[in-house]
C-alpha cells in the first residue's frame, strides 16, 4: 500500500479510508464468500483512472445479496459482534460496485 500512497499520492486523510475499506473487503472474502477455506483465493487488483482509484476485490464464493443486509446502525444491531463491514466500505470509499453475484466488491476512491 506504501507504494501506491507514493505512486498516486493519496493524502494522509484519504489513506485510512482505503485501508479500512479493503480490510474489510477482503476479510468478507475470505470468511464470508471463501467460508475460511484455505483452498480458495481472493484477488485484489486496482487500476488508476483519472482522478480516482479502483480497487476490485473477488472471491471464489456464490455471492451474496448486498440490497438485503441488515441495518448495522438499527439499535437491535449495535451492540452486535461484527455486520458493519459493507456500511464501512459504503461510508468511507466514494462508490462501492457489486458484481458477479456479489463474489466481486469494486471500491472507488477520488484522489
Amino acid at each position: 500500500m506504501r507504494k501506491l500512497t507514493n505512486k498516486y499520492q493519496i493524502s494522509q486523510e484519504l489513506y485510512p479510508n482505503i485501508l479500512i475499506s479493503l480490510t474489510e473487503a477482503v476479510n468478507n472474502a475470505i470468511r464470508h464468500g471463501n467460508r475460511s477455506d484455505e483452498e480458495k483465493l481472493v484477488q485484489i487488483g486496482y487500476k488508476k483512472k483519472k482522478d480516482c482509484l479502483r480497487f476490485t476485490i473477488s472471491d471464489e464464493g456464490k455471492g451474496f445479496d448486498y440490497q438485503k443486509l441488515p441495518d448495522p446502525t438499527a439499535p437491535d444491531n449495535l451492540i452486535k459482534c461484527g455486520g458493519r463491514g459493507v456500511f464501512l466500505m459504503r461510508e468511507l470509499s466514494d462508490d462501492v460496485c457489486y458484481q458477479d453475484n456479489g463474489s466481486t466488491v469494486e471500491l472507488t476512491f477520488r484522489l
